[in-house]
């Protein structure tokens, strides 16, 4: 007889599992499998004709993990949310997963043996196309790769006889009849950032010590999904029918939710009795976790009402604004501002609010300080009459009180996506230095349907990946190309400006998004329309890139990039990291390079610069990881003992002190022994690193 030992209600509001995203809520922290991680939305690079959406869960995975590898829960609903109409409240598609999994050999407590399985796991997927009143079976008995853990249990007679990356490529599945692919998976976390730092109150770039990238060498769980833009676009059109590439109809906004029921029952294990020590799950499903734009429930929510945030949709965030103040006056702008606690946070000096914008242009400035009015005093005035800041449009909303200065920038970032009306185009073209005039269009994700999720339009085009235009700053550095690039700033008219598909007009995974909102919270933004930093000087040949607008853009966290490469197909997640391989301990081969006689390559200077690579021996890639002490240019080239160049990256110039990672592939690469060569310049002249490298 089965014992019930724990009856767990949850029911609103009471529950104790509300929250999200690498732990960064209170209970969350407790469920990692139902905990979103990150969100992602891009045109699929490969196939332009698609959106790939990627949702992540489970958070800072050790590959080593065993004996119990991390799997997506089974008894989570797993959903993607999006929404592409705003004449339709709520959700319009929803995709939604669940998970089943087998213990194929209950004999032994290794995870594979024998070709065996001990949490083989499949899926299944169902579609929405009327806001989740009824679901359609698309995909069923998805495969999902198992835990990527060694090479005696992948590769190993002993184990599944198989190659890890086939397994990868074998698991996306295309939905028969609606054609979506669908990978669901381990994976690579694509997201890098110095948590460290950044949560030691703002040390980031980190004023004692260089900066670590905090989930470098972890794993997530993907579920990404490669949909049609014809599937998502409300009237079923393709791109090739947007009437240009900002046309609003293609605007989608994405969140990703897991949900749990109310009601868990747990039986005691018995002895010899298979069907015990199990749990049942009844009742109403319960959120418990979601996430849209990423690091809001982070880095902008406070962590009293973190937990709260989690119980709401985005559509309940219209009426209940208990939170707006939190956007409207944010807690990291305090410390980005000298009359309050700038001085406190010594790493983030360069970003500073403007507190007195255009008072040369206009006698009198905006000021954009926590608790000030920003452009409230412009409310129901001629001066805004006709610009989304008419109550007539969308004044209503983005100019809704006093005292809520970041109403104009930060809150439809997050909470409404950005027209493309004035004042929101670039201040290129703009008439009389008056930010309210048009100018040059570069962004229109307007979709006010909801409040917090990644808004997209699906008509802006690619930027191609190889490209030199190509930049993890995503917008940020459109707005810079269109005000500085002579390609882009002689005129006003819309054209192509490269990132124009980047944050916070969705999100790629290469995109930086860490030091783009802190950059945001700082009013770069503000500026890229037309409100210039208080240092702006009209007399000054200079113009508005003032040494306060360069400070912002030069801002770095220090961690710039993933730790290693990403793929060039769907679901373009790189293949986890192997619980075998020492990522993050670095054993004796990857620490201590050898010191040879370069000969051809250069000569060979000692300088105090660790450098390592891994893995090392090689596979298909190595990772060539640097401390730099000052702002330098590096250039790594792998090369052959006789000193023939076998492959090249191209020098790049990396401004502040830190620790930084060069991916290069070496799939091509026969077996031998290598030399990677760091060509290292800075202040005080050019110096060469040498790194032993084999590859098996």
């Amino acid at each position: 007889m089965k014992q019930i030992i724990i009856i767990l209600l949850l029911i609103l509001p009471m529950t104790s599992l509300f929250a999200s995203s690498h732990r960064e809520a209170p209970l969350i922290a407790n469920d990692p499998l139902a905990d979103n991680t990150d969100l992602y939305a891009f045109r699929s690079p490969n196939n332009t004709n698609a959106v790939t959406i990627i949702a992540n869960y489970i958070p800072l995975e050790i590959p080593h993990a065993g004996p119990n590898y991390y799997t997506f829960g089974t008894d989570v609903r797993y959903e993607i949310h999006i929404d592409n109409d705003l004449a339709t409240p709520g959700d319009d598609l929803i995709y939604r997963f669940t998970f089943s999994q087998t213990n194929e050999d209950p004999t032994t407590f290794f995870n594979i043996r024998l070709g065996n399985e001990n949490l083989k796991t499949t899926y299944t997927v169902e579609r929405s196309l009327d806001g989740g009143l009824t679901f359609l079976s698309i995909i069923t008995n998805g495969v999902v790769p198992p835990p990527n853990i060694g090479e005696r249990s992948i590769e190993g007679a002993a184990g599944l006889n198989a190659d890890y990356e086939t397994l990868f490529d074998n698991a996306v599945t295309i939905a028969p009849v609606t054609n979506e692919a669908v990978f669901c998976g381990p994976s690579d976390d694509p997201f890098f950032v110095d948590l460290g730092g950044i949560f030691d109150l703002g040390d980031a770039p980190r004023q004692n010590g260089t900066p670590v990238d905090a989930l470098k060498c972890l794993n997530v769980h993907s579920i990404a999904i490669q949909i049609p833009i014809s599937v998502l676009q409300k009237d079923g059109k393709t791109v090739a029918q947007a009437a240009n590439i900002l046309d609003g109809d293609f605007v989608v906004g994405v969140w990703a939710s897991a949900s749990r029921q109310a009601t868990k029952v747990l039986s005691a294990p018995t002895v010899n009795d298979a069907t015990s020590g199990t749990t049942a799950n009844t009742g109403n499903w319960v959120q418990v976790s979601r996430i849209g734009m990423p690091l809001t429930n982070e880095a902008v929510i406070p962590i009293g009402m973190k937990d709260y945030w989690n119980t709401l949709t985005p559509y309940q965030e219209i009426t209940d604004t208990l939170l707006d103040k939190y956007f409207y006056n944010p807690e990291l702008a305090l410390y980005m501002d000298d009359s309050l606690f700038g001085g406190a946070v010594p790493a983030f000096a360069p970003l500073r609010i403007q507190r007195n914008s255009l008072a040369q242009v206009f006698g009198t400035g905006f000021d954009f300080g926590n608790g000030q009015n920003g452009l409230y005093g412009l409310k129901g005035s001629a001066a805004v009459a006709g610009t989304a800041l008419d109550d007539a449009i969308a004044g209503t909303l983005l100019l809704p009180r006093a005292n809520a200065p970041r109403s104009v920038d930060l809150w439809p970032i997050f909470h409404t996506g950005v027209p493309n009306l004035a004042p929101y185009q670039l201040a290129t073209g703009k008439t009389g230095r008056n930010p309210l005039t048009a100018g040059k269009p570069f962004i229109n994700n307007y979709l006010p349907n909801g409040g917090d999720m990644l808004r997209l339009n699906m008509a802006v085009p690619v930027t191609d990946r190889t490209s030199a235009d190509f930049s993890s700053l995503g917008l940020v550095q459109a707005a810079a190309l269109g005000l500085t690039d002579p390609r882009y700033n002689t005129t006003a008219t819309l054209q192509n400006i490269p990132n124009m598909d980047g944050f916070p007009n969705g999100r790629r995974l290469e995109d930086d998004v860490t030091r783009i909102e802190l950059q945001a919270v700082s009013g770069v933004v503000l500026a890229a329309i037309g409100l210039w930093y208080d240092d702006y000087d009209t007399s000054s040949t200079v113009g508005p890139v003032t040494t306060g607008l360069t400070n912002v853009l030069g801002y770095s966290t220090g961690i710039e990039m993933n730790d290693t490469t990403f793929r060039t197909t769907f679901p373009f997640v790189q293949t986890p990291w192997r619980g075998t391989t020492n990522c993050l301990g670095k054993p004796y081969q990857y620490t201590q390079p050898a010191i040879l006689s370069l000969g051809k390559i250069g000569n060979y200077t000692n300088i105090q610069v660790n450098a390592t690579a891994y893995p090392n021996p090689m596979t298909s890639y190595t990772n060539i990881e640097f401390e730099l002490d000052q702002a330098s240019e590096v250039t790594v080239q792998i090369m052959t003992l006789d000193a023939k160049t076998m492959s090249y990256v191209p020098s790049k110039n990396y401004g502040v002190k830190g620790t930084y990672t060069i991916p290069v592939n070496t799939a091509e690469l026969a077996a031998g022994v290598y030399i990677a060569k760091l060509s290292i310049t800075n202040s005080n002249g050019t110096s060469v690193k040498a790194i032993k490298l084999v590859k098996n």
